[in-house]
């Protein structure tokens, strides 16, 4: 499919298709996939929002997003990743040349996630048991993008309370990009509704933009 070559920091129109993927650890039951689900099925129940369980292999994670968006109108999707999700999100838009919204995003997965080689249990039910294993590091390493090739398509949220991953390279990573800087927040984004009100406006979803940083926030254009 051809890349959306007009694209110019917000989408010409709302979306039609749009796939959420979760972090490491997660699942579609995390608090922000819920959140981002009952909004849509409140507000635009005509749009197709697809919030799939990722395996633990990178590598079978992009295979089965890629599988799953096959038939769907590269310019009129988007993508939402949240932390692993959002380092997902951009090697897929990347690939799409879709616009791609990233929370708290993972800028270097491999180095970070090599720490945690072994047996893992999901956030939401601990019971649900995973391993991630060694030969995952090489598949992060061989899909990082060099660079956002057009970061004018990528909104970003981060906050600087985030107790995971760093603040200021995931700004550096994302420069150019629309972003929500929070002063405080954390890894999860408990407060989730000034940055939703945010990844809406870019979206083109939302029918009362957020036009004003929210409280302790600045939006960089």
């Amino acid at each position: 499919m051809p890349r959306a070559a007009t694209y110019t920091g917000v989408m010409p129109a709302p979306p039609s298709h749009l796939l959420y993927l979760h972090g490491f650890r997660s699942s579609p039951q995390s608090m922000k996939a819920q959140v981002v689900g009952r909004w849509l099925a409140e507000h635009r129940p005509e749009l197709q929002f697809w919030c799939p369980q990722l395996p633990p292999s990178p590598a079978e994670a992009i295979a089965l997003a890629l599988q799953g968006v096959a038939d769907w109108p590269k310019a009129r999707m988007a993508i939402i990743g949240s932390s692993l999700g959002g380092f997902y999100a951009s090697v897929l838009a990347e690939r799409l040349g879709c616009p791609a919204v990233l929370l708290n995003p993972a800028v270097n997965p491999a180095r970070d996630l090599a720490k945690h080689i072994g047996e893992q249990s999901t956030w939401q039910t601990p019971e649900q048991r995973f391993y991630f294993r060694a030969e995952f590091i090489p598949e992060l390493e061989a899909m990082k993008p060099v660079s956002l090739t057009r970061p004018e398509r990528y909104a970003a949220v981060i906050a600087k309370g985030d107790e995971v991953l760093d603040w200021q390279e995931m700004s550096a990573r994302h420069t150019g990009a629309s972003t929500l800087l929070l002063e405080g927040s954390d890894h999860a984004l408990s407060e989730f509704a000034g940055p939703l009100a945010f990844v809406l406006d870019f979206l083109g979803l939302s029918d009362a933009p957020a036009a004003r940083p929210m409280p302790s926030a600045t939006i960089r254009r």
